[in-house]
């Protein structure tokens, strides 16, 4: 059967099939269209996990997102690596062979050791960890720190790789509305009949909002199911993409909002070839956000007892799902919307056992219609605690003036309690691009105020209350929408017969509450009590009160406790709410998996390893790749069994004696176009470049605004409009977004373009002694002369007959050129090269990138991110002369200029000769004066590159050095786990210091 508590005729569930699933090992039947909360409460179980803090028993609160007790743990038949945690029982629908486990217990949900936290709880009041974990601090690593380890979490992590596949997509429309409740549907249908191609998302299962639990309305006529059915119907053949179990998870600038799609977690079988979630960027010219409101809980003593629920939410429960949350309820309510909650649960058979209002004076048609069923009405009552340990069992109510109890207190048997503490809209996406909240006095909430987005509230979300004035305000949305995207239309009365108006009294904390267990954010177990505390322990702003007591922070993200939190804290302070402040919403407005954000990006797909097109023959020849940014690069090519060290050694004497041949394609290249080009090279880079002339390159500098070294390049002038610019091979992208971020905000006045070109050219380096002689046959149209191509030039020419750009630039201290050419005829020219190289007279190989290293280390060459730590200067690297002093301005000028850049023990690039005859020092070695001074030892500096080098005989190494340049000769040690070793301090230049051989 399924279940004792599921009303005969009641609900939209498919009751032709049964679906089995299982809770904690319990076989329990539901039908299609049930979501696991709904199967379990047709079923009479209401104790579904227990609390963060005090493993408190802890029932299924709300009928939505917002959950924040029923949190499970879900696989497919028992399947651990498609286990997830945290799921909301809310919004998992039931499919067959749904495993569900309750969280946050042990041995068992009934009995839980955990629970002992709760008998604790004077000595875990807020704040307790600031206080307790600060003493004594040799406790923290071997006691506290294990513990909170330990005890953190709801749920258990996944331990196997999820097997699951995760897509993404990008959409544009016109119009994108968030919310398929009756606002959202008016929005969507005016706007489509305007002419406008709109999307309409929602998060549950099927579109219609409040409609869906409210089939005693008519609409034009027609029951409120039919209607549905109907505008569902128009809505698709107009084309409006209609998409369920979808959640705006967030909302970003220029109209761009996330969304996430549940595609498989309802189906069994899932198919094969479907992803479980897609991730949608949506750029849309108009947003309308119908996401309604959210129901308050009332604060008072054991508001947190399982069978206590929303009073909107037992109408969904009902009216949706066709189950009873219980045989004899309790209504305890600050709003109208109770009321009728109450009146559809009697109708289908539930025992009211009484309905108190907070308010002293109700609507009369209210109580009239209630004393007319024979519902005990108690006008101007609160609740001040509840009976029951695992489940509910009565309600203590009390009589109030509106400030204190006045000592007439009923109690009532019930085995569920309905509350409302009235409504808030729903603007956390509202608020995710910044847009501004305004407070409402008459309801006590925040509204929707202005907007720095072409974005609209309609509805409940902007405190509409009743389906007519929400239909209407939909429909105004939808055809502004659609105006200030040129389209005419007109939005047609809709006429709603039976309609549930009205309105209630906002409360904070209710009396009693803060000397009881008055709970305000039930997943993390905040009270009341706990925010007054926060306040007298000094804490005024609302964030620090949200950090102190933890209010706001649970999986819910405040949904449930934000507004009851502000307006006790309010209460507390003494203050207006306004001035008191809401804390800020964040993306992502539920909890997201990581393989939606993930999508396909995992495994090989995680970071796409790019390929230059001169890879398939390094490949081939054996080579040995390293990842280097994004890129897949030949670190070395071994011969004869050759291990990294003999490779390597080989290639440097090669390059160094004859010609070496190495792929140089990462390199990031941007073209900067444009009249104003070097104007603009010029303001971002430190080297004077006004007077760069055509066919020449110089070697430039970038600094951030904080004058630290960002990265180098080459700037070669093509022509008198164009230049092609080079970066380091991990700095492509960075560099370009400077680049656009300065023009684009900076001076939009310059006559620039830029273009990433860095696939377009592949780049071929050639360098030695020997590289002029073996590209000589392959240039036509360009004297490469030295006497005509002089270091640091460049010219256009044909390269083996392909268009090529040849500059006259070393990396390696050598003569050498780069040759770009069109990425689609690299491999023809390397084969050629290599070809020819191998059947010259001078030695010839092909390099790699260890040996690239080794080559600029021996001619004191830096690389950016290695030889500097972002936070080195040009001066600190001994690259002053690459700064124009005459410049008027670049960008980091003005921090150069500061003293501190300067001072005395700043960190210089140096070298270092090793003095004990050991292997190669360690990158990241750290550099002791004294190495026999107490642990922990004061670190002077630390090694950047380090290298065997065939050239120099010995090993060498670059470091960053306090005062290192006025410590030449000096001697220093690194501590290393098999002993100190001894080091010279020394220039950076270990080959051709006076650059006799580049010239040449």
């Amino acid at each position: 059967m399924s279940g004792p508590f599921r009303h005969a005729s009641r609900g939209r569930i498919d009751r032709g099939t049964q679906v089995r699933f299982t809770f904690d090992g319990a076989e329990i039947t539901g039908h299609p269209g049930d979501t696991v909360a709904s199967a379990l409460l047709a079923h009479g179980v209401h104790l579904v996990g227990r609390s963060f803090k005090y493993h408190r028993p802890r029932g299924i609160l709300t009928a939505g997102s917002e959950e924040p007790n029923a949190l499970i743990r879900t696989s497919r038949a028992g399947d651990a690596a498609r286990a997830e945690p945290n799921t909301r029982a809310t919004l998992q629908e039931l499919r067959a062979g749904l495993v569900c486990e309750s969280q946050n217990r042990w041995p068992s949900l009934r009995h839980d050791v955990g629970e002992i936290n709760d008998r604790l709880h004077p000595l875990l009041s807020t704040g307790f960890y600031y206080k307790t974990f600060m003493w004594p601090k040799s406790f923290w690593d071997r006691v506290y720190e294990p513990l909170i380890r330990a005890s953190a979490g709801l749920g258990r992590a996944p331990t196997q790789a999820d097997p699951d596949k995760y897509a993404s997509r990008f959409h544009h429309c016109d119009l994108l509305v968030v919310g398929a409740g009756p606002a959202g549907l008016m929005a969507a249908r005016a706007a489509a009949r305007a002419g406008l191609e709109v999307t309409l998302v929602d998060e549950s299962a099927e579109p219609g909002g409040a409609l869906l639990s409210e089939p005693h309305l008519r609409i034009d006529g027609a029951p409120a199911w039919d209607w549905l059915a109907a505008t569902l119907a128009e809505l698709r053949d107009l084309g409006v993409q209609i998409m369920c179990r979808t959640t705006a998870i967030g909302y970003y600038h220029q109209n761009m909002i996330g969304l996430c799609q549940r595609l498989s977690d309802h189906l069994e079988p899932a198919p094969a070839d479907l992803p479980r979630e897609r991730l949608w960027r949506v750029r849309a010219a108009q947003v309308v956000l119908a996401q309604g409101a959210l129901e308050q809980p009332l604060v008072f003593d054991g508001n947190d007892r399982p069978g206590i629920l929303l009073a909107g939410a037992a109408q969904v429960y009902l009216n949706r799902y066709g189950v009873l949350p219980g045989r004899r309820a309790a209504v305890v309510t600050s709003h109208d919307s109770a009321w009728h909650a109450a009146f559809d649960l009697a109708d289908a058979g539930v025992v009211i056992g009484a309905i108190a209002d907070t308010r002293s004076t109700p609507p009369q048609d209210l109580m009239a219609e209630a004393l007319a069923r024979g519902m005990q009405v108690l006008a101007g009552y609160v609740p001040v605690s509840s009976r029951g340990r695992r489940r509910v069992t009565g309600m203590r109510f009390a009589s109030w003036d509106g400030i204190d109890l006045t000592g007439d207190a009923q109690d009532v048997e019930c085995d569920c309690v309905l509350m409302s503490g009235g409504w808030t809209p729903s603007l956390h996406l509202f608020s995710h691009t910044r847009n501004t909240l305004r407070w409402d006095e008459a309801t006590a909430t925040y509204l929707p105020d202005t907007t720095l987005e072409a974005a609209q509230v309609a509805g409940a979300g902007r405190g509409i209350w009743g389906t007519a004035a929400a239909l209407e305000d939909g429909a105004q949305a939808g055809l502004r929408a659609a105006q200030a995207l040129g389209h005419e239309g007109s939005a047609e009365a809709v006429i709603v017969t039976g309609d549930r108006t009205g309105g209630g009294a906002p409360l904070r904390d209710l009396p009693g509450a803060a000397r009881g267990r008055a709970f305000v954010d039930f997943q993390n177990d905040v009270t009341a009590k706990d925010l007054r505390q926060a306040v007298s322990e000094g804490m005024r702003s609302i964030e620090h009160v949200k950090r102190y007591t933890t209010n706001g922070m649970a999986t819910d993200q405040g949904k449930m406790s934000n507004i009851n939190g502000l307006r006790i804290a309010s209460d507390a302070l003494g203050k207006a709410a306004p001035q008191v402040g809401l804390t800020t919403f964040r993306p992502p407005y539920t909890p997201t998996t990581f393989g939606a954000f993930t999508g396909y990006r995992r495994g090989p797909l995680f970071q796409a390893t790019r390929k230059t097109p001169i890879d398939p023959w390094a490949c081939a020849q054996g080579a040995v790749f390293e990842p280097v940014a994004q890129w897949r690069r030949a670190r070395y090519f071994p011969q004869g069994g050759e291990d990294m060290h003999a490779a390597v050694a080989r290639e440097c004497r090669t390059t160094r004696a004859g010609a070496g041949m190495f792929d140089a394609s990462t390199l990031g290249k941007i073209e900067v176009v444009g009249p104003d080009a070097l104007t603009f090279l010029d303001r971002l880079y430190t080297n004077p470049l006004t007077k760069l002339g055509v066919g020449r390159c110089r070697y430039a500098l970038m600094l951030g605004e904080d004058g630290y070294i960002r990265d180098d390049g080459i700037i070669a002038r093509i022509d008198e409009d164009r230049c092609h610019v080079t970066t380091t091979t991990g700095g492509a992208a960075r560099v370009l977004a400077m680049m656009e971020d300065y023009l684009q905000t900076e001076w939009p006045d310059l006559r620039v373009w830029l273009t990433s070109v860095t696939e377009e050219w592949a780049t071929i380096a050639i360098n030695g002694p020997a590289a002029r002689g073996l590209i000589a046959p392959f240039v036509e149209g360009l004297d490469i002369a030295p006497e005509a191509f002089a270091h640091m030039a460049v010219g256009t020419c044909r390269f083996d007959g392909v268009r090529c750009r040849l500059m006259r630039v070393s990396f390696t201290g050598e003569p050498g050129f780069e040759i770009n050419i069109p990425a689609r005829h690299a491999q023809q020219v390397w084969e050629a090269l290599h070809l020819a190289g191998a059947n010259a007279d001078a030695p010839f190989c092909v390099y790699g990138t260890e040996t690239m290293h080794v080559l600029r280390a021996e001619k004191g060459y830096i690389i950016v991110g290695q030889d500097t730590d972002g936070t080195v200067t040009p001066q600190d690297a001994g690259l002053g002369w690459a700064v124009g002093g005459n410049k008027d301005d670049f960008v980091g000028k003005r921090s150069l200029s500061r003293e501190d850049m300067a001072s005395a023990g700043r960190k210089h690039l140096v070298g270092l000769d090793l003095l004990d005859g050991g292997p190669a020092l360690e990158e990241g070695a750290q550099i002791v004066l004294d190495p026999d001074q107490p642990i922990p030892m004061k670190m002077e500096g630390h090694v950047t590159s380090a290298y065997d080098s065939a050239t120099v005989g010995r090993p060498i190494a670059l470091a960053l050095l306090a005062n290192g340049r006025h410590m030449m000769g000096r001697e220093v040690y690194l501590p290393m786990p098999d002993g100190v070793r001894r080091a010279r301090v020394t220039g950076t230049v270990w080959i051709d210091p006076d650059n006799e051989r580049l010239n040449t």
